[in-house]
């Protein structure tokens, strides 16, 4: 019988060398969408042809709340914002080590919440696209 992984509970996914995890983003949600291309032909007095042309898009969001006082880091976000302005694409894998694939960064979006005296936030809310770019 095969053992799983010894697994860190602060070690959630990694892209590229980014560890997402307790101490830098401890995203809460992650959404995936996977699509198959099928294309079609229309034909007269039918239903239209298709046929299946492989994978289509794959695109991945993952969202966050961080508090520096209990989980997460502003820097981080900063380091990610310079991965996305490479245009780079990078391999992730999740917690459990299953590569996903290689994405790029298409998006970064960033909110700040309770704002304190000189306009410091408690929390910033955070989410990123990504998008598979590999075969």
């Amino acid at each position: 019988m095969a053992s799983l992984p010894l697994l860190s509970p602060a070690h959630l996914m990694t892209l590229g060398m980014f560890i997402f995890g307790m101490d830098s983003i401890p995203y809460q949600d992650l959404q995936r969408r996977m699509s198959w291309r099928h294309e079609e032909s229309d034909r007269f007095g039918r239903r239209a042809a298709s046929q299946y042309a492989g994978p289509g898009e794959d695109t991945i969001t993952l969202a966050a709340l961080i508090v520096p006082e209990v989980a997460g880091s502003y820097g981080a976000i900063e380091r990610l914002i310079e991965m996305a302005d490479t245009g780079d694409n990078w391999p992730l894998i999740d917690g459990l080590g299953r590569v996903l694939g290689h994405y790029r960064i298409e998006a970064i979006d960033t909110g700040h919440v309770g704002i304190m005296a000189g306009g410091l936030p408690r929390g910033q809310n955070f989410s990123m696209d990504l998008k598979r770019v590999d075969g």
